[in-house]
């Protein structure tokens, strides 16, 4: 089982190739990141492909009419069940272009009085979507990227009382500026709900021409194709549980994250939701390259870019990158080292 999942997944990452340039690893990152149910951010400079390459993967899959049905009945915050005309219809792919006057209804939505009829209409907002493109989050006031926080934990969405739990799967991208104005850092815990930071840098000489000559038409996207069913996404999102992580390799994980605690050059540490995220994503990775466990390769690979995001460190020019790699230098992978001094 897990052979097909590494084929589709293959398949699928070939199709987004075939349009977008970008380093192969990366992009499976990403798609490794939706199946195990997080969220993924970009940080770059303009004009680098992020939104491209997050339209190219919702647009490689096939949404299902049952997909862009209506939210199911909820609950309101009294304990009562709201009427059918409060259910809302997802949207396959969404797009957010942020901006600083954007407020958390332009995101979430609205009630809307009706004058003629004198009833409350619910306005969904763009987040009401399985694949949801949030291009340039740190241009948002504090206050409207405050809006994410429910959605990108829980997948559910509170508006005056009324509560709806959007369906899977239910994936967001975010891509963050590195230099500019009107930029609003975002906070710790934000930061901490984003399963991993990436970067796609720039393409190499080769890489620029093949974007040149294919984007520089009209009609690069007319043969683009979607090639997974949304139902795969489900199905694959329930097979990370079922992915074999061996003590000594969360212990191993346990460590690195703990170390991060009392490293002389981190001022802000992981707290256990990163290690929480970080080992969900080891199994899915694994079960996109097709195995049924975790080496502890994949926990020494994705640590950096699933953990730098979630640090500060104690002098803002030093990368949270340094300290990190150090980390992965010194701690032990015997499983009979694998406790931290302060521990015993």
């Amino acid at each position: 089982m897990a052979a097909q999942v590494k084929q589709s997944i293959e398949l699928l990452i070939n199709n987004i190739k075939n349009l977008i340039s970008v380093d192969y690893k990366k992009l499976e990152y990403i798609i490794a990141a939706q199946i195990a149910g997080g969220h993924v951010i970009l940080a770059d400079s303009h004009g680098v492909g992020k939104t491209s390459l997050a339209r190219a993967l919702a647009a490689s899959i096939k949404w299902r009419p049952e997909d862009l049905a209506t939210v199911g009945e909820a609950e309101d915050s009294k304990g009562s069940s709201r009427s059918k005309k409060d259910n809302v219809k997802m949207e396959g792919f969404n797009r957010i272009q942020c901006t600083v006057d954007l407020l958390p209804q332009d995101i979430l939505g609205f009630n809307r009085f009706i004058g003629h009829s004198g009833e409350m209409i619910f306005n969904k907002g763009p987040v009401f979507a399985h694949f949801v493109l949030c291009d340039e989050i740190n241009l948002l006031t504090p206050k409207t990227q405050g809006s994410f926080f429910q959605v990108m934990e829980e997948q559910s969405i509170t508006i005056e009382g009324k509560l709806y739990q959007l369906k899977d799967p239910f994936f967001i991208i975010a891509t963050m500026n590195l230099k500019g104005v009107h930029l609003f850092p975002l906070p710790v815990p934000q930061l901490d709900r984003f399963m991993i930071r990436l970067s796609l840098g720039y393409p190499s000489a080769e890489d620029e021409t093949k974007i040149i000559n294919q984007h520089g038409k009209i009609d690069a996207w007319d043969n683009f194709k979607s090639v997974i069913d949304s139902a795969d996404l489900i199905r694959w999102k329930k097979m990370v549980d079922d992915v074999q992580m061996h003590p000594d390799v969360t212990a191993y994980l346990v460590n690195c994250v703990r170390f991060t605690r009392i490293h002389p050059d981190i001022e802000t540490p992981a707290s256990p939701r990163a290690g929480v995220r970080i080992s969900r994503l080891a199994k899915s990775l694994a079960l996109c390259r097709g195995m049924d466990y975790v080496p502890i390769d994949i926990i020494k690979e994705i640590f950096i870019p699933a953990m730098a995001h979630r640090i500060i460190t104690r002098d803002p020019s030093i990368p949270p990158e340094a300290p990190l790699q150090s980390i992965l230098n010194s701690a032990p992978v015997e499983p009979a080292a694998l406790v931290l001094k302060q521990d015993r």
